[in-house]
């Protein structure tokens, strides 16, 4: 197909202090700065440049109303010490009807949207990826 994903678009109140929180979140680089639109990309020559769909955060007047219909997935290396920085960033840990022994934490940026800390993957787990 001649077709990919571009950017994963994010309603903001303030997309300046929502980008803010998630290029510190993944250490991603603005691209693009206007006040009404704010776009993180991945590191410059990192194995993501190029791959990963940037994330636009877009001004909308209204506040997040409800659970996500679609949210980030983000896999560490070291869960907790993941869930401890990001909350000491302004995360939140939220629930969402996720069982008591999930192996993933949810959690809400900022401005309420959902995001899920994945455990990580087990040593075999990887070799299958490689």
């Amino acid at each position: 197909m001649s077709i990919r994903i571009q950017c994963v678009v994010v309603d903001s109140n303030d997309p300046d202090k929502h980008a803010a929180f998630w290029a510190d979140v993944l250490g991603w680089r603005r691209t693009h700065d206007t006040p009404d639109e704010v776009a993180l990309e991945p590191p410059a020559g990192s194995p993501e440049d190029g791959v990963s769909p940037d994330l636009l955060f877009v001004r909308v007047p209204e506040s997040k109303a409800g659970k996500n219909r679609l949210h980030l997935d983000l896999r560490p290396t070291d869960q907790a010490a993941e869930v401890a920085r990001v909350e000491a960033l302004g995360a939140q840990r939220t629930f969402v009807g996720q069982p008591d022994d999930a192996s993933f934490v949810v959690m809400a940026d900022p401005e309420g949207n959902e995001f899920c800390v994945l455990r990580p993957f087990t040593p075999e787990e990887l070799a299958t990826l490689q």
